[in-house]
């Protein structure tokens, strides 16, 4: 397999997420500037939504890491795209801490992957296994708490007591299995002679392949574009 072979399918599916998160955040921004009345924490028509999301997103990052592993993707290449991410992760905490100091994003869905991808590297040597850690993964935190990790600096873990009052909260239990079952798919796929990865991509689905390739870049601009054109109409009726 090349390794510079890229299968459009798995970048549009990237770009669903992508889309979708954009359209749910600029939902979130029209409640936060009081063009909607929608309750985001509570009403099952968003936490559904953004659980959604999540695992799209985190079941993509799984397949990814199949694909860069079949493709022999060394340690020093994963790092440099995993310093990209965390990087990332850092932005997303500062910028939280200056909108919602009392609710800043401290283990959002960017801290989340990139903790999990270093786990699913580490794991991945157990192959089929990778179903079974998946539903450990899930499954756990549904019979394991604690208070010990309701702090900021525990309830990444995920097996907290209570959910944390933040912005954004993507624990690595149970969001790992996610991951680990994303990763175990790919293999599964990939070793079926690349199976639906490879099929021809539709036309019109062409720009979500684009998109879901700069799906980083996408995620790092679109809240300071949305939440700023927001503020510009919110002073222009003022």
């Amino acid at each position: 397999m090349a390794l510079a072979e890229r299968f459009d399918r798995l970048d549009a599916l990237r770009g669903v997420a992508i889309v979708w998160m954009a359209v749910f955040h600029f939902c979130y921004d029209l409640n936060y500037f009081g063009f909607i009345r929608q309750n985001f924490y509570t009403d099952p028509l968003w936490t559904v939504q953004r659980a959604c999301i999540v695992t799209l997103f985190l079941f993509c990052a799984g397949l990814s890491q199949a694909v860069a592993l079949e493709q022999g993707q060394s340690w020093q290449r994963f790092w440099r795209r995993w310093a990209q991410i965390a990087g990332c992760a850092v932005l997303v905490s500062i910028g939280s801490s200056l909108m919602f100091p009392r609710s800043w994003i401290s283990f959002g869905i960017l801290h989340g992957i990139a903790v999990m991808l270093i786990l699913a590297r580490l794991l991945a040597p157990l192959k089929g296994g990778l179903w079974i850690a998946g539903l450990a993964a899930i499954v756990l935190p549904q019979l394991v708490q604690h208070p010990f990790f309701d702090t900021r600096w525990t309830n990444w873990v995920g097996l907290v007591t209570r959910k944390p009052v933040t912005e954004d909260f993507a624990p690595v239990l149970p969001w790992l299995g996610v991951v680990l079952w994303g990763m175990a798919t790919g293999r599964w796929v990939l070793a079926q002679r690349r199976g639906w990865l490879a099929d021809a991509l539709p036309a019109a689905a062409a720009p979500l392949a684009v998109l879901g390739r700069w799906s980083l870049s996408f995620y790092r601009v679109h809240q300071p574009v949305l939440i700023g054109a927001l503020m510009l109409v919110v002073a222009l009726r003022r």
